[in-house]
């Protein structure tokens, strides 16, 4: 599987490098613009590291695209229906976050799923939603997750779905004992 998951890293290191050339930024700018350091974009670029959910979000909010579409972009031609098997899956080692990407990718995908797993005690913050006004609608299918969005709190447990806007900062903490497992339907305005 680290294989597969180096070459997703080679993919999207190229197409992050892209983007950036598309609007003519130097490292320094995007730093600036994203708030991610210039080293951790010129490795990420390079394929050195795996960016993390946090780095990510950044650079999807400075890009205007959600995780989902920026993840699509590296992936083969669409098609309309994904296996199981086929599903795009990528990791932050670092925080204990897997994303898997339910939905066919497409680049012009106004709505998708994913399925998040969270190990117990992972803490993932995103200082801003990648799309202003992105509407989530939240389904816990095993386990407890808190979910902090406008500072609100909310408790989820098995079976609860939260339903919001997303304007700002959000964090999702995995709540209980062990991992949780939720499905996450994403909404773009």
């Amino acid at each position: 599987m680290r294989s597969d998951a180096d070459a997703v890293d080679a993919r999207l290191g190229t197409r992050l490098a892209e983007l950036r050339a598309e609007h003519g930024w130097s490292l320094g700018e995007l730093a600036e613009r994203s708030g991610v350091s210039r080293s951790t974009l010129s490795r990420a670029e390079r394929a050195e590291t795996s960016p993390t959910a946090s780095v990510l979000n950044r650079l999807c909010a400075v890009y205007g695209r959600t995780m989902s579409q920026l993840l699509s972009e590296v992936e083969a031609a669409p098609a309309p229906v994904v296996r199981a098997d086929a599903q795009h899956v990528w990791q932050d080692r670092s925080s204990g976050f897997v994303r898997r990407s339910v939905s066919p990718p497409h680049p012009a995908l106004r709505g998708e799923l994913v399925e998040g797993r969270l190990d117990a005690g992972a803490d993932i913050a995103y200082d801003r939603p990648p799309v202003a006004g992105l509407e989530q609608h939240i389904w816990v299918l095993e386990g407890a997750l808190e979910v902090t969005a406008q500072d609100a709190g909310h408790h989820l447990g098995s079976g609860d779905c939260l339903r919001m806007r997303v304007w700002g900062p959000t964090r999702f903490r995995c709540a209980g004992p062990g991992g949780v497992r939720y499905l996450l339907a994403v909404v773009r305005p």
